[in-house]
């Protein structure tokens, strides 16, 4: 009786993951390939480009996995220990090093965006590279090693400032520093949340999401006290920060490699995870509106911002401190009511459709309003990238291939931080040659065009989630 049954439980489980045979009915009807799952339209661009058939995405779950609450789930509550103190740390980071060059500083927009930009590029390489290991060693250790030192970057500005020696040099070394250790341990994150979310990954991401977002704010408000605490408190609340992600990523489980071909060197497996990205339609299309989506609003936010803030409103380290915490307040609300509703059967039509919402948000900053209106903008601005950001990564990550997931995340990253520094050179420069405000106004005309594109050209308003 128990062998029966052990076969029979077998059985049920390879028809659960198998695809249903046709019937015969079915199998006499002609059908066009996939017409019944992603139709493309025949005005669609991707002639210029041609794609891979698209397919419908199923998540496979082993039996080993088993359907149990998100939060009970073996090292989770550890692992968003880790990313809230990393994320916390990476707050600082961003705040501290546009005001260190804006304000302290006192650089011209035009050198801050080109900076910003030689300070990340590294960080997109190295991204890569992040990915290509994270997919054939253990990513725990990765993470915990990575932590470790850049826990320690911060100190090097620390002992800068009591030589007396804080310029653009020193600056700019600092975040090289963090920009490369938190580049490199993306991917790793990443993997880590697929392999402990199981199947209930769509609100694996979205917590996680939120978490970071609520302790990017403590990060953020922290950062700016920058005037009431000083430099070197700061900076040692972030090497804390780091540190202790350190420390609560190795209480989870080691996290064995997933690609059987690890000993391929690391510039073929970088190609690989391009390759990877581009044959999962719904992934090369939810990358490409997210990285054009990036490059005018996330830069628009980085870059034009502390602008808005300093030059318009006259504001400090604090006030633009308190604008970017009810900013990421407004991503956390979104993600929680979205944690309520998840999971989503066709996510990509809210990530679409909330590409055109934009708009509105960058126009009432645009008019140069009163404050308690930019305020409001903020939020809403805040709402809106807290749903597409996490729809893109749920896409991306649930769609990716397991044995390349770390590598197409690795590219999904190299989307969220190089876009910005291209826009903060595009952005940097209109901003010092027609004034703050109007380094707002390519984001409202990028929304109009994505939106277009989505719907014209990709299958994102198609897209199921299996």
């Amino acid at each position: 009786m128990r062998r029966l049954n052990s076969a029979k439980s077998t059985a049920s489980w390879a028809d659960a993951v198998q695809p249903a045979r046709p019937t015969a009915a079915a199998a006499a009807t002609p059908r066009m390939p996939g017409l019944d799952r992603c139709p493309r339209p025949a005005y669609s661009l991707r002639r210029l480009f041609p794609i891979p058939p698209p397919t419908e995405i199923r998540v496979i779950v082993s039996p080993a996995t088993p359907a149990v609450n998100l939060w009970r789930r073996p090292g989770l509550l550890a692992y968003m220990g880790s990313w809230a103190c990393s994320s916390a740390g990476l707050a600082m980071q961003q705040l501290l090093l546009v005001w260190l060059l804006a304000g302290v500083l006192a650089l011209p927009a035009d050198r801050v965006g080109p900076l910003q930009a030689a300070i990340g590029l590294p960080g997109v390489i190295i991204m890569l590279w992040g990915g290509a290991n994270a997919d054939r060693t253990d990513a725990r250790a990765i993470l915990t090693r990575v932590f470790g030192a850049a826990a320690l970057v911060p100190f090097g500005l620390v002992l800068a400032l009591e030589l007396g020696g804080l310029n653009v040099w020193t600056v700019t070394a600092w975040g090289l520093g963090l920009s490369a250790a938190l580049s490199f341990s993306s991917p790793a994150q990443q993997a880590v949340l697929n392999r402990i979310a199981g199947r209930d990954l769509q609100r694996g991401v979205t917590a996680a999401t939120a978490i970071s977002m609520f302790t990017y704010m403590i990060g953020l408000r922290v950062a700016g006290q920058l005037d009431s605490f000083g430099l070197r408190q700061v900076l040692l609340a972030q090497s804390l920060c780091l540190a202790a992600a350190a420390l609560w990523i190795r209480r989870i489980g080691s996290q064995p490699a997933n690609d059987r071909e690890s000993g391929a060197p690391a510039w073929r497996r970088i190609v690989e995870g391009f390759r990877a990205s581009y044959r999962q339609r719904a992934v090369f299309d939810a990358m490409t509106v997210n990285f054009v989506s990036s490059i005018f609003n996330a830069g628009a936010f980085f870059t034009v911002l502390p602008f808005v803030v300093l030059r318009v409103y006259d504001g400090d380290a604090e006030l633009l401190s308190w604008l970017m915490i009810l900013f990421f307040a407004g991503a956390v609300v979104s993600n929680l009511i979205m944690l309520r509703f998840m999971p989503f059967q066709q996510p990509g039509r809210w990530f679409v459709v909330l590409q055109l919402s934009r708009i509105l948000v960058l126009f009432l900053i645009w008019i140069e309003p009163a404050w308690w209106l930019v305020v409001t903008a903020s939020v809403a601005w805040g709402l809106n990238m807290g749903v597409t950001t996490t729809l893109a990564r749920a896409i991306v990550q649930e769609a990716a291939e397991p044995q390349t997931r770390g590598r197409v995340m690795s590219v999904f990253g190299l989307g969220l931080l190089g876009a910005p520094l291209i826009g903060a050179i595009i952005l940097g420069w209109i901003v010092e040659e027609y004034g703050a405000l109007a380094g707002l106004v390519p984001g409202m005309a990028a929304s109009v065009l994505l939106f277009v594109y989505s719907m014209a050209a990709t299958g994102l308003w198609r897209y199921r989630s299996t």
